[in-house]
């Protein structure tokens, strides 16, 4: 049975422009609603701080737990449910980390229990001091940031054969990305400064495939960050990981185009490159829609079936796989366009 025809001819470059407004009006909501909310909402691994996690026996009001805390000191702290309301589960943060002794559970537990009127058990306690919640921070986007850099890097020498060209590039700005790190810029700003300083230096030295990837790649991070904004979601180490993978399989569907595309150029190298770029995406079509569908049945399994716990990291991949996908038919593979209107001007 043949899932797609082998003859299919999707006209999709031809919808690029209604493509790229439903881009920019995802992108300008995710943007927006991290300005409003001053960036996604940290998690203890960033922001630093103590989690608990308590599961009582019987159904509680979160009234009660603020109560039975505030005899431990803890009364600033704030609760929410944690995964499915017949669970009778709660996590409880606050802002300072304290000592996370055996004595210190107990307090917690006994506090609680007094209050509540229901037996309670104390199943996780984390605690991460602010110093190490702004180190793990700054590593992530360090992280992402050269992911990004090293992907142009392999993109450029695979597709353009300028390997030499990107490596000097990329020597240069993690070179200035080093040396401002010395003055104490903001990690955040410097981050985004240098991706955008590498956008204007792939577009002057005409790395085109490079330049349509990594817009691609900051086009998927950027949106599912912003709808962990939106939907008030934490943003963890889980979630690094989750974007991590996200631009590993985004990048992978964007090659797997990329391929054919250059495979198309020298065969078909009379047609206009409009016409080229559909083949190559219709050709590809088949394989892409089938490794989106299958991993996004594990995904949506994680996400259904896998607990609280990974709740966020599994809606994470949902969101970039979709995102991903889209992003390899519609964004990166019409810049090449782009390109060739530069150099017909």
């Amino acid at each position: 049975m043949q899932f797609i025809k082998p003859d299919i001819n999707i006209n999709f470059i031809g919808k690029r422009k209604v493509a790229f407004v439903f881009s920019l009006i995802m992108l300008a909501v995710s943007v927006g609603s991290l300005i409003v909310h001053g960036g996604p909402r940290l998690g203890i691994d960033f922001q630093g701080g103590t989690l608990i996690q308590v599961k009582f026996k019987a159904p509680v009001a979160i009234d009660a737990i603020k109560s039975g805390l505030s005899t431990v000191g803890l009364g600033k702290s704030s609760v929410q449910q944690f995964g499915e309301e017949l669970d009778n589960e709660y996590l409880i943060r606050t802002e300072s980390s304290v000592m996370t002794t055996e004595g210190f559970t107990t307090d917690v537990k006994q506090a609680l229990d007094n209050e509540s009127g229901s037996q309670v058990e104390i199943r996780r306690v984390e605690m991460v001091g602010p110093q190490v919640g702004q180190d793990l921070r700054e590593k992530a986007l360090f992280a992402m940031f050269y992911a990004l850099l090293f992907i142009t890097i392999y993109i450029s020498g695979r597709f353009e054969l300028k390997w030499l060209l990107s490596g000097v590039v990329a020597v240069a700005l993690i070179g200035a990305v080093y040396l401002f790190t010395l003055f104490n810029v903001s990690i955040p700003f410097l981050i985004a400064a240098a991706l955008l300083v590498t956008l204007v230096l792939f577009w002057f030295l005409e790395l085109k495939y490079a330049m349509g990837a990594i817009v691609a790649l900051i086009h998927d991070v950027t949106i599912t960050v912003g709808l962990f904004s939106i939907f008030d979601k934490e943003f963890t180490l889980a979630i690094i990981a989750a974007l991590l993978t996200i631009i590993g399989y985004s990048l992978n569907d964007t090659i797997i185009v990329y391929d054919r595309i250059r495979e198309n150029l020298r065969r078909y190298h009379k047609n206009p490159l409009e016409v080229i770029l559909n083949r190559s995406i219709n050709e590809t079509l088949s394989r892409t829609i089938l490794t989106s569908l299958t991993t996004l049945l594990v995904v949506v399994t994680l996400f259904v079936l896998g607990g609280g716990i990974i709740h966020d990291f599994a809606f994470a991949l949902i969101v970039g796989v979709a995102i991903g996908t889209y992003s390899s038919v519609f964004v990166a593979s019409p810049i090449l366009l782009a390109w060739q209107a530069k150099q017909r001007k």
